[in-house]
């Protein structure tokens, strides 16, 4: 199993590109409607700062702070969805330039702690406690799915890479949670079968034979767990029990 090293070279590589969309942005470029209902590209770049932060706060025993300080004077949310959208409000209307510095300098400071820390240290987080190894794999989802939010945005795309099998990993190993969430018995044994961009298998098996199996495109698999592509309008084949299930309800995030 690779380190946390591998997953943080992936979150940089993540930042990189999503910079590159920002910095030549005029404020036109910030203010364009995202497939986030209701977030404009500024707003999508202003829930990573947040979130970023928040990951930050996790993995140096300050999370209850930190999120005192970014959710002051927004009332109680009924779930993680409308707490993130009631951060957003509270803060949005930064000039752009002070937002896209902010958004830098934590993205630096989240690398930085990540990797200095344990990666088998036990943190909290708002879906529970995690690895801190896991910790740095949710922000790899989301800034990837971030990233690509604002690349459709601005008509562009976000080109995968192989560090997307950290995400597909992360779907594979919380669909426990995924289906506890949703109020669903868990599912049996599932096994994730998958091709990397580049071609690569990507295979994720339990240590009981799986009941139910996923297969076909890594990507695929990545975006539906984002919510950004439905089962249906994927190339993911499944057989077995739970088959329609999992693709029903996995996920990368809280």
């Amino acid at each position: 199993m690779e380190g946390v090293a591998d997953v943080v070279e992936g979150l940089e590589h993540q930042h990189r590109a999503l910079v590159g969309l920002l910095e030549p942005l005029d404020e036109e470029g910030w203010r364009r409607p995202t497939r986030c209902e209701g977030w404009e590209v500024a707003d999508v770049v202003l829930h990573l700062v947040q979130t970023n932060e928040l990951a930050v706060g996790s993995a140096t025993g300050r999370l209850a702070s930190v999120l005192d300080d970014l959710t002051a004077g927004t009332g109680p949310a009924s779930d993680v969805d409308e707490g993130a959208a009631l951060m957003v409000a509270r803060q949005r209307g930064a000039p752009t330039a002070d937002l896209l510095a902010r958004w830098q300098d934590g993205a630096d400071e989240l690398r930085r702690v990540l990797l200095a820390a344990d990666p088998h240290q036990r943190v909290n987080w708002v879906a529970g406690e995690l690895s801190i190894r896991t910790l740095a794999t949710t922000r790899l989802a989301e800034t990837w799915i971030h990233t690509g939010d604002v690349a459709d945005a601005l008509g562009g795309v976000v080109e995968p890479t192989a560090h997307l099998r950290h995400v597909a990993r992360l779907a594979w190993r919380t669909l426990p949670y995924a289906f506890a969430r949703a109020g669903r018995p868990v599912p049996g044994p599932v096994a994730f079968h998958l091709l990397g961009p580049s071609g690569e298998t990507w295979d994720f098996v339990p240590d009981e034979p799986a009941a139910t199996i996923i297969t076909g495109p890594g990507v695929d698999l990545c975006l539906v767990a984002a919510r950004r592509v439905s089962p249906a309008d994927s190339a993911l084949v499944g057989r077995g029990p739970d088959a329609a299930a999992v693709l029903e309800l996995v996920r990368t995030y809280a």
